[in-house]
């Protein structure tokens, strides 16, 4: 089965290209090595000629697009001097005449490719270019996340592995960790992805020393953001970094901190920060 982020943010990267530049075509696949594509999603098209087409970099238009790393485009395919015809026939079957393709890259690596169509050989003007461009970053910012996620998980895994024998000084770049990964999981189109940041996070919070009893535990219950803001806050956060490490408005912190603080039973920041350390809500 194909990643979510392959087939939900491709998916939906590529319904956003249509609607804001008016293209009836669009598609796009994420590289299976250094060198080659694979259009794994279609939108508005009318045949399966482009699914499954494994684009080469330097071939095609969209070849020429992930070796140059830069967008391409063309007035009329089939009669292009400016690209190579390797894929004419299924271009053709399409009925594709003006078409851009936009490199998605990550970390100045090549991840993939989109591509925007026309049925009729007309240049494509500022505007087609900028919404190609944005479905691109879209799917960019997807794959960023996906990859600092796993990264993260990667080291927290290890991290809360040694966390009994951890010495007193490494429990701030444990807790750094958790905030980290508890502000990311919002962002985490893949649910099981999400669900193993959350669980790593989960033990994480459960693995220091000072840990709360059962009943202790239960009796607080924070929703998630509130548990992300306090994360934030014992960090030492004020509620603007808070609000921008989270993508929230300082507004919304301060309602989600003044309810966690009243759960919690805490009067200020710090004692919030150690009543959610006691219950087990946090490293």
């Amino acid at each position: 089965m194909p990643e979510p982020v392959d087939a939900v943010e491709m998916r939906t990267a590529l319904a956003g290209l249509r609607r804001t530049s008016g293209l009836p075509v669009a598609f796009g696949g994420l590289l299976s090595d250094a060198r080659h594509a694979r259009i794994a999603e279609l939108d508005g098209a009318r045949t399966g000629a482009l699914r499954g087409l494994v684009i080469s970099a330097g071939s095609g238009l969209g070849g020429k697009a992930i070796a140059l790393a830069r967008p391409c485009a063309v007035t009329d395919y089939p009669v292009s001097r400016h690209i190579s015809h390797e894929y004419d026939t299924a271009v053709a079957a399409e009925g594709l005449r003006s078409v851009v393709a936009v490199p998605v890259v990550v970390r100045r690596t090549v991840r993939g490719v989109l591509y925007g169509a026309l049925r009729t050989p007309v240049s494509l003007g500022d505007r087609t270019f900028d919404a190609a461009v944005a479905a691109a970053r879209d799917v960019e910012q997807a794959l960023a996340v996906r990859d600092e996620v796993r990264e993260l998980l990667a080291l927290t895994r290890e991290q809360a592995a040694a966390c009994p024998g951890t010495a007193p000084g490494a429990w701030e770049d444990v807790r750094e960790a958790h905030r980290e990964l508890r502000a990311l999981a919002p962002r985490v189109a893949d649910p099981a992805l999400r669900d193993a940041l959350l669980a790593v996070c989960g033990r994480l919070a459960s693995a220091s020393g000072a840990r709360a009893t059962p009943a202790a535990a239960m009796e607080v219950r924070l929703a998630p953001r509130e548990v992300d803001v306090v994360a934030c806050v014992a960090a030492g956060a004020t509620n603007a970094a808070a609000a921008r490490q989270l993508g929230l408005r300082p507004e919304t912190v301060k309602g989600y901190l003044r309810s966690a603080m009243r759960k919690l039973g805490a009067r200020t920041r710090l004692e919030a920060a150690v009543a959610a350390r006691r219950a087990g809500l946090l490293p």
